[in-house]
C-alpha cells in the first residue's frame, strides 16, 4: 500500500492536508481531507454574557468576521425576543452584501485564478498571485481593487474593515450618513464594471475547464440554504420579511424540506466527528450519516434559487442556466455562481442605499436576555452560517453551538477527492498537476478551516515517527 500525502494546502484559508490511499497495484483506496487546526470557541465563549457573542465569536476569522458578528447578533436578538428597528436591518445587508462581494474576490482572483491563468500543471513557483502580477497584471488589479472597494464600504459603515464593533445586538450602533452613503453609491459603477468584465472573462474560459467541471466533485447531492417567500436569492434571512428560514432541496432541485424555523434546526441537521478531522461533517438527519451528505455555498444557493432579483444577475443566472441547466451539479461551478453573486451584492447594495428611511436614526431595540435559547442563521460567503446560543437566567452563556459552511461541505469534499484522485491518478506516477488538482477541488468549496474547527466529542492524536528519507517506522495514536 502507498499513501501520498500534500501536507500543506495551498490558497486556502486556514491549514489542512490531504492523504490518498493506493492499494498495491496503485489503485485509489480512499482519499480524505484532514483539518489540523483546533479552535475551541464553542467551549470557552461558556460563562461570557450573552452580549459579548457577536464581537466574541467574529475572532474566529479575519476573511469573514462581519458573517459570524451578524449570525451572533441575530441568535441574540433572539435571546432577547425582540425584532430590530427596519434601518438597522437594512444596514446590515448592506455591510453583509459587501462582506460577500470582498470575500468572493478573494476566493476567484487570489486564490483560484492563478490555475485558471496559468494552468493546472504550471510551474508552482509561478503558479500563484506573484506570478500572475507578471503574466496577468490586469487581473490581479481587478481582484485587488473589487476586494478593497467591498472591505473600504465594511470600513465607512463600522468603523473597521475587521472586527467592527458596528454590529451590537438589537441593530447597529450607528445610524449612516448622507456623505457615507453618497459615498458609496458613488463607488458602484466601478465596482458593478469590474464584476461584470470579470464574468464575460470567466464566461469563455469556462471552454477550457470543461474536464474540471466533470471531475470535481461531480455528483448529485441534497442541497441547503435559506430561503424567501419569492424564491429568490437571499442572504441575510428576516422575520419581517417572511425569509431566513432553512430549506433542503434534493439532487433535483425538489423542495424536501422548507420553512424550518431556525430555532428547529437541530432536527433537521445532524452532526458527526470525522476521526480524522477537527472538523464536524453535518449530515441531514432524515436520511442519516452519511446517505444525508447535502451542500451549502454559492452554487448550492443558485440551484435553490428562483431568480437572484437584480437586473444584471438575473440575466447572468439564465444565461449560466441555458448553459449548463438548472442543476449544478459540479461544485467547480461554484466559481461561476460567486461572480454572479458579486454582481447580485453590488446590485442589491445600490437598492438598498437608494430606498427611503435609509438614514433613519432609529436604529437599535435594547432588552435583556429574555429567552434561554438563540439561534441566527444567515448566508455567509461559503455557505449557510447558524450559531446556536444557551444562555441562563442572568444571560449567561451555558452553552454554544456553531455550525459553519466550509463544515457543512465537508462530506462532499471528502467524496469530491476521491473523485480527482480515481480521474487523474493511473499506477503509482504522481504529477505535480494531479496534486494541485486536488487542492483545486478544495479551493472550489473556497473553505475557512481556521473558522471550521470546532469538533466536539473524541479527537485522536496521532504521532508518526519517520526516518531521515521520510520513511514512517512507527505510528502511535492516542
Amino acid at each position: 500500500m502507498q499513501t501520498i500525502r500534500i501536507e500543506t494546502i495551498t490558497r486556502v484559508e486556514g491549514h489542512g492536508k490531504i492523504t490518498i490511499r493506493l492499494d498495491d497495484k496503485g489503485v485509489v483506496e480512499d482519499a480524505h481531507l484532514h483539518v489540523l487546526q483546533f479552535r475551541g470557541f464553542e467551549k470557552f465563549c461558556i460563562g461570557r454574557p450573552f452580549y459579548e457573542m457577536p464581537s466574541l465569536t467574529a475572532r474566529i476569522c479575519g476573511i469573514c468576521p462581519v458573517s459570524h458578528l451578524l449570525a451572533g447578533a441575530k441568535a441574540c436578538d433572539a435571546i432577547m425576543g425582540l425584532r430590530i428597528p427596519e434601518t438597522a436591518e437594512m444596514l446590515r445587508r448592506v455591510v453583509h452584501l459587501a462582506q460577500v462581494a470582498q470575500s468572493h474576490a478573494l476566493s476567484f482572483f487570489h486564490l483560484s485564478s492563478p490555475d485558471f491563468l496559468m494552468g493546472w500543471d504550471a510551474d508552482p513557483a509561478e503558479r500563484n498571485v506573484l506570478g500572475m502580477a507578471a503574466e496577468h497584471p490586469d487581473q490581479v488589479v481587478s481582484g485587488i481593487r473589487l476586494r478593497k472597494w467591498g472591505q473600504h464600504v465594511i470600513e465607512l459603515l463600522g468603523g473597521k474593515r475587521i472586527h467592527t464593533p458596528w454590529i451590537v445586538n438589537g441593530g447597529v450602533s450607528a445610524p449612516l450618513t448622507v456623505a457615507v452613503r453618497d459615498e458609496i453609491l458613488a463607488s458602484i459603477p466601478e465596482a458593478l464594471a469590474i464584476a461584470t468584465r470579470t464574468l464575460e472573462f470567466f464566461k469563455h474560459s469556462m471552454e477550457h475547464l470543461a474536464e474540471e467541471v466533470d471531475t470535481f466533485a461531480s455528483f448529485p447531492t441534497m442541497y441547503m440554504t435559506i430561503g424567501r417567500k419569492d424564491g429568490n436569492l437571499c442572504l441575510y434571512g428576516s422575520r419581517r420579511r417572511h425569509e431566513g428560514w432553512l430549506r433542503f432541496a434534493d439532487a433535483d432541485g425538489n423542495i424536501v424540506a422548507d420553512n424550518i424555523h431556525p430555532r428547529d434546526y437541530a432536527d433537521y441537521v445532524g452532526e458527526s466527528v470525522d476521526p480524522a478531522s477537527y472538523m464536524k461533517a453535518p449530515y441531514y438527519k432524515p436520511l442519516g450519516f452519511p446517505m444525508g451528505m447535502y451542500r451549502v455555498g454559492p452554487a448550492a444557493r443558485l440551484n435553490m434559487a428562483r431568480q437572484c432579483g437584480t437586473p444584471l444577475a438575473d440575466a447572468a443566472l439564465n444565461e449560466f442556466r441555458a448553459r449548463y441547466g438548472e442543476i449544478l451539479q459540479s461544485s467547480f461551478h461554484n466559481h461561476y455562481a460567486r461572480l454572479i453573486e458579486i454582481v447580485f451584492c453590488i446590485e442589491r447594495m445600490q437598492q438598498i442605499l437608494e430606498q427611503q428611511g435609509i438614514l433613519d436614526t432609529d436604529i437599535r431595540a435594547e432588552a435583556k436576555a429574555n429567552e434561554p435559547r438563540g439561534v441566527g442563521i444567515i448566508e455567509a460567503p461559503r455557505g449557510t452560517l447558524i450559531h446556536e446560543y444557551k444562555v441562563d437566567s442572568n444571560g449567561m452563556i451555558t452553552g454554544a453551538n456553531l455550525i459553519v459552511a466550509t463544515a457543512h461541505n465537508t462530506l462532499a469534499m471528502n467524496r469530491g477527492l476521491r473523485q480527482v484522485a480515481d480521474k487523474y491518478i493511473s499506477g503509482r506516477e504522481v504529477r505535480e498537476g494531479l496534486l494541485n488538482r486536488m487542492e483545486g477541488l478544495i479551493r472550489c468549496f473556497d473553505p475557512c478551516l481556521s473558522c471550521a474547527t470546532h469538533a466536539d466529542g473524541t479527537m485522536d492524536l496521532e504521532v508518526e515517527v519517520v526516518d531521515s528519507v521520510g520513511q514512517q517506522i512507527e505510528s502511535v495514536t492516542r
